[in-house]
């Protein structure tokens, strides 16, 4: 199974890069070779979901590529491994491109834009069959100079590639080591599940409990467009994960609320990936958490009392027995709407300019 994952991972890291490269001209030729007829792809919004080859082409490839003719594909991470009897190749890094045509009423700035991306892909009988691509589109309306939002906690820009430089695994790896990767992911989440948001410790209860126990002193944690990158245990909990489990406390649906029970019934939801590989573990879901939001202040808006879902993945390098790096892309937009605010439609503001 080792050798079979490591030729799979190094197919899809070879065809996504010749499929970039390809531009327009070649679109239909490289996804037909490497895609499944019937793909279903799950994209951050506006993209949202469709199914097979044409949807994949001119609703995912296409118009990037219209936008971006010189487009280049920069993988920082290449892991994947077997969940559920599914084949998985896991990826994140950077498009880059310059940026010539106006992309989902993003205006063009004629300059270049690096759009980070976390991808899984599943496999069947060597092609993709489902793509799960959640691409920062909140990021790229950044780097047009328009910020739609009130400002990140965290700190904003691209996201680096593993600080131990061996992201590309595209050699045989440790099965015993993967297996302990994902079981300390594993163990951290389960540590988080476990808090209780309605305890009243607040920031020094998140500083103390048992997640310590999984983090590495100087952990990154490297968030999406809208809440950044912070550093350390006391950066994840001032930037992120207090405000974070205010807004939506408690985030385990079935039974808390009914709003949130019915959403976990319409849309399955849960992990659809859970695979370490080597020093890397990846957990990801369409979506992964469902929550209520009943808190103050997440990205600028107040409280709504909305049932919400959110697409989710998460990257981590586990390094010198602990979790050092963890990358999470997360569909900011998609969110947002859930919460009434629709953010394409609010950036449309900046460049109307006084017109009806």
């Amino acid at each position: 199974m080792t050798d079979e994952i490591t030729a799979l991972k190094t197919r899809v890291h070879t065809g996504l890069a010749a499929l970039c490269e390809a531009g327009p001209e070649g679109l239909q030729a490289r996804t037909e070779a490497l895609y499944h007829p019937e793909v279903e792809v799950r994209a951050s919004h506006p993209i949202n979901e469709g199914k097979g080859l044409e949807f994949l082409q001119n609703a995912l490839w296409g118009p990037l590529m219209t936008a971006f003719p010189d487009l280049e594909r920069r993988d920082l991470i290449v892991m994947g491994g077997r969940y559920e009897g599914r084949d998985y190749v896991a990826m994140m890094g950077h498009l880059c491109g310059t940026f010539r045509e106006d992309w989902l009423t993003i205006p063009a700035t004629g300059r270049p834009v690096f759009l980070r991306y976390g991808e899984v892909h599943e496999l069947r009988e060597g092609r993709i069959i489902q793509s799960n691509c959640l691409w920062d589109v909140l990021d790229v309306i950044r780097q047009a100079g328009f910020w739609p939002l009130a400002p990140s906690l965290g700190t904003e820009g691209m996201w680096p590639g593993p600080i131990t430089a061996d992201g590309l695994l595209l050699t045989p790896q440790d099965p015993d080591e993967g297996a302990a990767s994902i079981a300390q992911t594993l163990a951290m989440h389960g540590a988080l599940a476990a808090y209780d948001d309605f305890g009243g410790a607040g920031r020094e209860g998140l500083l103390t409990m048992a997640q310590k126990d999984h983090w590495h002193p100087r952990m990154m944690w490297y968030g999406p467009s809208g809440i950044g990158t912070t550093r350390g245990l006391q950066g994840f909990v001032d930037y992120h994960q207090l405000p974070f489990r205010r807004a939506f406390p408690g985030r385990k649906g079935g039974g808390q609320w009914d709003d949130i029970a019915e959403l976990k019934r319409r849309h399955g939801g849960g992990h659809y990936i859970r695979v370490g590989d080597g020093c890397y573990s990846v957990t990801g879901g369409w979506p992964s958490v469902f929550a209520q939001h009943s808190g103050p202040d997440f990205l600028g808006v107040g409280a709504t009392g909305r049932a919400v879902t959110m697409r989710v993945m998460d990257f981590y390098l586990h390094h010198q027995g602990l979790i050092r790096e963890n990358w999470v892309p997360l569909d900011i937009l998609d969110l947002l709407m859930q919460m009434d605010v629709d953010v394409l439609g609010r950036m449309q503001s900046h460049f109307r300019r006084g017109q009806i």
